[in-house]
């Protein structure tokens, strides 16, 4: 069994090919992807498949879900112990306003926020917008 099937096998997840094969899409991208990009990516694959396969991704653990203020959500792979749990794993994200990617900084994490007493946190999402190294020195 290689990586990603240990991976998808310890979320509990069945690595069917298409699964082994978006999620090694998404480890070789290194930035949070669009539904749009991975149906680019899988021109011959179903539109529902790609998207119960993030959904499935997501409900486990694989992947995280990011608004970076565009308006499409993007997805990308959770590092390797993550449980995306709003207490112990939020990193920061960068939205580059000139090549339109988003990235995870993920060395860079939020402090827990104490809540007043009665609120619930349910989402926290922190985005960082400008012009990524790449565009930069371009």
């Amino acid at each position: 069994m290689n990586e990603i099937e240990q991976t998808l096998t310890l979320k509990n997840v069945r690595p069917t090919a298409m699964r082994i094969l978006i999620y090694k899409y998404m480890a070789e991208k290194k930035s949070a992807l669009a539904l749009t990009d991975i149906e680019n990516a899988f021109e011959k694959a179903e539109r529902t498949t790609l998207y119960r396969t993030l959904k499935t991704f997501e409900e486990n653990g694989i992947v995280h879900q990011i608004d970076d203020g565009t308006h499409v959500s993007k997805f990308a792979l959770c590092e390797p112990g993550c449980n995306c749990e709003i207490d112990q794993d939020l990193h920061l994200h960068f939205h580059c306003s000139q090549c339109d990617t988003t990235i995870c900084l993920t060395e860079h994490k939020i402090p827990h926020i104490n809540l007043p007493k009665g609120y619930i946190a349910e989402d926290v999402n922190l985005v960082i917008k400008g012009v990524c190294e790449n565009c930069s020195t371009h």
